[in-house]
């Protein structure tokens, strides 16, 4: 009995440690130019991906914390930055809510492609990829449901906004999803090799 509750104790904390340093890197990410990678016309950001592999390594639960950590940072930086388009980002509806579920979707996706994909590094892969769209669709699909004309005026635009925040979607979520399939197939494979996951 005593092994048990040393196992679970040791299981905690290193749920905390994880949730604690993966929310560390996604504050930064969010607070420093570090969170973007610009490539050609593009800055695709990579805040994101320490929730995706939060969820990966360690469940719904971790993954849902260090989302919730990532969303309550954009919201903050929302009231204490603010730019044009902030407005939206006020709203944890928009801010926090989309990160939050994307952190405990992504450990079910990963979960059901796990067990139907032999290759361990194509599910995080692909886990990665449908990680970053949920974040994508979840934040633009919130602006347009809550604020898309206005939105589109704010960020200088004419035009409908559903196509609007749909060329955004395209432009810059699916490069976004790509660089978040590699960067997490890489680390979580990586992490997983050390014997610690």
């Amino acid at each position: 009995m005593n092994s048990n509750v040393s196992v679970k104790k040791k299981t905690n904390v290193r749920k905390l440690v994880i949730i604690g340093v993966l929310s560390g890197v996604s504050i930064i990410l969010s607070l420093t130019p570090l969170g973007y990678i610009p490539i050609g016309p593009l800055n695709l950001t990579i805040m994101h991906i320490p929730v995706i592999i939060g969820a990966i390594i360690e469940g719904p639960l971790v993954g849902m914390m260090i989302g919730f950590m990532f969303g309550m940072t954009s919201l903050v930086r929302a009231f204490v930055a603010p730019t044009v388009i902030s407005f939206v980002l006020m709203n944890p509806l928009i801010s926090v809510l989309p990160r939050v579920i994307m952190g405990i979707a992504t450990y079910y996706v990963y979960t059901i492609l796990s067990r139907i994909i032999s290759k361990e590094k194509v599910s995080l892969a692909i886990t990665g990829v449908v990680g970053s769209l949920m974040n994508t669709v979840g934040v633009l699909g919130s602006i347009y449901l809550l604020y898309g004309q206005r939105y589109v005026e704010a960020i200088g635009k004419t035009g409908s906004a559903g196509k609007i925040i749909g060329m955004i979607a395209v432009t810059n979520g699916l490069p976004e999803a790509i660089l978040a399939g590699v960067i997490v197939s890489s680390v979580v494979v990586i992490l997983k090799k050390t014997n610690k996951f």
